[in-house]
């Protein structure tokens, strides 16, 4: 098998383990997202510290990363929270490709902050697939979901910027599993102070749930890692948009939910901007 093909395998793992997640923090019923944040956090902070404690690799973290890692937890975290609240109230396959945006964000941000250089076509795919999330945000007063749509747009934007900071932090020397386990013990200790004072009781079935939709986040973490280690960016991102597939079609058999015209339009908007940006940077390789 070549390394592309392992690669596109690895993604495509990914992207249905992301898929089964959010299928889990839907199916895990009315417990706030913070409380299902703090326990899908807590499982990877358990995992990444495993890993970490594998490699017996001395962390290789200086003060002047704290600020990139603080700000990187914190842009996690609204993503997290921004996509677990979309999971919640809307169908499954919208709330994905929102937090799908985030890419474009990432663009956007290493552009700025990152002094990156970005094209006038880069600037217009940006451009165009904004105007696709219109579509599936549709930002009128008698869009019921209008709320929901704005959280999880803002959690594509955040995860978009915590991208933008493991990017940095990893041209910088920082280990992957060493952002994982800050990331997700930040997000805990965030989380933490409104499972004290403001705890949902779960039922066991429940907390089962959620336990799932941990370790389908933690295998997804495994085959993303996988997949970039296995090929470049320019040669697989785009397979990561399977995951809006996978979600239509665990929305439709789990929930019974169907995508409306004006969402599948906005769909195929960002799903053809993702390829034109896949096209460009293979071209400019």
């Amino acid at each position: 098998m070549t390394s592309i093909m392992k690669g596109i395998l690895c993604i495509l793992t990914s992207s249905f383990s992301f898929s089964m997640m959010n299928m889990f923090v839907r199916l895990s019923g009315d417990i706030p997202s913070i409380e299902k944040s703090f326990f899908r956090n807590f499982i990877a902070a358990i995992v990444a510290l495993a890993i970490v404690l594998k490699e017996r690799k001395a962390i290789n973290v200086n003060k002047s990363d704290l600020p990139l890692l603080i700000s990187r937890s914190a842009l996690g975290t609204i993503g997290i929270l921004g996509n677990y609240y979309a999971v919640d109230h809307l169908i499954l396959s919208d709330a994905t490709m929102l937090n799908k945006m985030s890419p474009f964000f990432t663009l956007i941000f290493s552009f700025i902050f990152l002094k990156e250089r970005i094209s006038l076509r880069q600037y217009a795919i940006v451009v165009g697939a904004f105007i696709g999330s219109l579509f599936v945000i549709k930002p009128v007063f008698s869009n019921a979901n209008l709320t929901a749509s704005l959280i999880g747009f803002l959690g594509g934007l955040g995860a978009g910027g915590a991208y933008t900071c493991v990017r940095a932090l990893g041209k910088r020397g920082v280990s992957g599993s060493f952002i994982v386990l800050f990331f997700s013990l930040f997000s805990c200790i965030v989380t933490l102070p409104y499972l004290i004072f403001a705890f949902h009781p779960m039922s066991a079935l429940q907390l089962i749930t959620l336990l799932f939709a941990g370790l389908a986040a933690a295998c997804g973490q495994f085959a993303i890692t996988a997949a970039y280690k296995a090929a470049s960016a320019r040669e697989i991102s785009v397979y990561d948009y399977s995951q809006v597939i996978f979600s239509a079609l665990l929305g439709w058999i789990v929930f019974s939910q169907t995508p409306d015209a004006l969402s599948v339009l906005g769909y195929a908007i960002i799903i053809m901007m993702a390829v034109l940006m896949y096209l460009h940077s293979r071209r400019n390789a």
